[in-house]
């Protein structure tokens, strides 16, 4: 337990210089946000040492969340690099003492260019403090390593004033969930935002009969198919639902002289193609249920959606 007390006091440092820089925030922000907002092309973020793998972070959140962006490395914007910024895009340079050697040459670029130049530095009076065009100053505080020197506070601080940036643009421009799921095609939280209509089985493969189909056509029906379930269709439209559940309950000598309409359960539980496959799991969870029919706004069915897709 020796080192808990040392650990608490970097997460309280940390946490400290957060709340500083939340309170400080302003108007210069705001400017920074309509800058941003107002930009024809993308967002070029650079930084070198810890700042540098902060500002491929803060690339990489713009870019996941509407605003278009990318990191550029310093030193290779020396080397040719500079040709991957255009007058239409703007540059956020991270240097916490503003004086980085290898961002001179992206700051004069910007400066000729005539590119919105937005610098995060704790040094106004630092180079790439007096060269910008906004100033986002991180707060003057001391760094969470005990020594003073490794970047920890002050990466903190770089890190969430990037978040902050790209949650803003993000709010500003209406960016969805369903945005989201469109660069997030991949893991867990695309699949979770993934909507029906792409994951649902549709045409040949949807189970039907109507309200007079003899329960032994049925169960052809529901075997052929492989759902455990039927949709009876009337005018073309879901009225109801036989499940294997439903043959379970009504079991009995007479029940292949029954027709769909005897066993079905009226107005089924249906859900539209544009809702997230989320909605989808959490319905058939409540409900207990294992398929679902994707239907339009006049109940005509589109597919067929069972808990395996999920």
């Amino acid at each position: 337990m020796k080192y808990i007390e040392e650990a608490r006091q970097v997460l309280n440092d940390e946490a400290r210089a957060l709340q500083v820089l939340a309170e400080s925030l302003g108007e210069e922000f705001e400017r920074t946000i309509d800058c941003l907002l107002n930009i024809p092309g993308r967002i070029a973020v650079t930084g070198m040492g810890k700042s540098g793998h902060v500002a491929r972070k803060i690339a990489a959140t713009l870019a996941s969340t509407g605003s278009p962006a990318f990191f550029i490395h310093p030193a290779e914007a020396s080397h040719g690099d500079l040709g991957m910024m255009t007058g239409r895009d703007a540059v956020i340079a991270i240097s916490n003492s503003g004086n980085t050697a290898e961002l001179t040459d992206i700051v004069l670029y910007a400066s000729e260019n005539r590119l919105p130049l937005i610098a995060i530095t704790k040094n106004a009076d630092s180079f790439l403090g007096k060269h910008c065009d906004h100033l986002l100053l991180q707060p003057q505080l001391h760094e969470a390593c005990p020594l003073d020197c490794a970047p920890t506070t002050s990466t903190t601080v770089q890190m969430a004033l990037g978040d902050a940036l790209a949650m803003c643009l993000l709010t500003a421009r209406g960016f969805r969930k369903e945005d989201f799921r469109r660069f997030h095609p991949g893991g867990s939280l695309g699949q979770k935002l993934s909507l029906v209509r792409d994951i649902m089985h549709s045409g040949e493969a949807m189970p039907f009969a109507r309200p007079d189909t003899p329960m032994m056509d049925v169960l052809g029906e529901m075997t052929r198919k492989g759902f455990g379930c039927v949709g009876v269709l009337e005018g073309g439209r879901i009225v109801g639902i036989i499940t294997d559940g439903d043959l379970r309950r009504h079991m009995g000598p007479n029940i292949l002289e029954s027709t769909a309409a005897d066993l079905m359960t009226r107005n089924p539980v249906c859900i539209e193609p544009e809702a997230l496959s989320a909605k989808a799991e959490g319905i058939m969870e409540q409900r207990k249920i294992m398929c679902m029919f994707v239907v339009d706004e006049e109940r005509r069915p589109l597919g067929i959606l069972s808990r395996h897709d999920l």
